[in-house]
């Protein structure tokens, strides 16, 4: 295990500098804002702002304030923040993201998690928080290594949790997150004390959102390859594509910046873009689709399991339906606002959630 920072070269800057500069969009589609995707003048907007006033820097710093660390496992070097909580007798925690995600999206909710006095909370309900980055996706990313399905991620984050010394831990997830943790938890009921989501990995019902919402999933898992040439070589296509999700998954009256600002959705953009793990973050949807349910039908995830149920997250499951795979469901609360990137979007509501079902768990 080695301690790690995050310094991305300044020729690596400078080349997305010129990229950016150099930018040719398409026309616009005649129609209302967004109706067929990205909207142009949006788009024009975020990538002036992106070469000409982000500070990719004060970004990295915000990140090095963790401790970070690179642990050798399963055949790659494996990206972890390890945020130590300021209480008596912190509970270890292995914080999950998902897609487009990454580790940024935890910057404001780990003060809150593992120093909970500091925002008015009890001491008593500190976490320890293990935020690893998912395999294939930013620092956990090196050209040519191995894909990982989620059962495979699994695998790989009980065993980062027993080289780190937490025989027991709870888990915390959404998106990918959700899937990973959900698994984790079915194969390894006794080392997990509780799992906390803020999506439901259920098979999805025939829906409008399935209708009309679904598509990037379908490329991503079927031809994962040709999408990666165009987003590795251009940051525009690459902030397309991902800002879309932020717009379409956010919860906002009309400007997804008021629900996720845009300092930190670009540093997102930005690691994908300088770690060059688009691709490789695609792979999760291909094995979804090629193999197994992460939960197969019918298994039951029998730890201690609690929703945070955030209204515009893109799928909200009944509370009946989630209890056919989570059978001991101990805490499910609608949430007043929020979308589906809840770290980014509700740090403090998230953060309270998290540690009232916790509270009530033998640690």
């Amino acid at each position: 295990m080695q301690a790690f920072e995050l310094e991305i070269a300044q020729g690596q800057i400078d080349d997305l500098h010129d990229r950016l500069g150099r930018t040719r969009l398409p026309d616009r589609t005649p129609g209302p804002d967004w109706a067929f995707g990205t909207d142009p003048d949006w788009l024009a907007d975020l990538i002036g702002y992106w070469r000409d006033r982000f500070d990719w820097r004060a970004q990295e710093a915000a990140l090095n304030a963790f401790e970070q660390v690179m642990l050798p496992l399963h055949g790659i070097d494996l990206h972890t923040i390890i945020a130590k909580g300021q209480g008596p007798s912190p509970r270890p925690l292995l914080l999950l993201h998902g897609w487009p995600g990454s580790v940024f999206e935890f910057l404001d909710i780990l003060p809150i998690l593992t120093d909970p006095a500091r925002f008015g909370g009890r001491p008593e309900d500190a976490f320890t928080v293990v935020a690893p980055s998912l395999p294939g996706f930013g620092l956990s990313f090196a050209p040519g290594q191995k894909r990982f399905s989620v059962q495979e991620m699994a695998a790989l984050f009980a065993d980062l949790m027993s080289a780190l010394g937490y025989p027991r831990f709870g888990v915390q997830g959404g998106d990918w997150g959700a899937f990973t943790g959900s698994a984790l938890a079915l194969r390894h009921p006794d080392r997990v004390t509780g799992l906390h989501l803020n999506y439901l990995p259920l098979r999805p019902e025939p829906s409008e959102f399935e209708r009309e919402e679904t598509a990037y999933a379908i490329i991503q898992g079927t031809k994962p390859q040709t999408l990666a040439y165009a987003l590795t070589d251009s940051p525009a296509g690459l902030a397309a594509w991902i800002g879309e999700k932020f717009h379409r998954w956010t919860d906002h009256g009309g400007d997804p910046f008021t629900a996720v600002s845009r300092d930190r959705m670009l540093a997102n953009i930005s690691l994908y873009w300088f770690t060059g793990a688009i691709g490789s973050s695609f792979w999760p949807y291909y094995a979804r689709l090629h193999g197994d349910w992460p939960v197969p039908d019918g298994a039951q995830v029998r730890v201690p399991m609690g929703h945070a149920a955030f209204p515009r997250e893109i799928r909200r499951p009944e509370r009946e339906a989630a209890a056919q795979m989570f059978p001991d469901i101990r805490r499910w609360t609608g949430m007043e606002k929020g979308g589906h990137f809840a770290a980014m979007e509700q740090p403090a509501a998230l953060a309270a959630e998290i540690r009232a079902f916790f509270a009530d768990l033998p640690a």
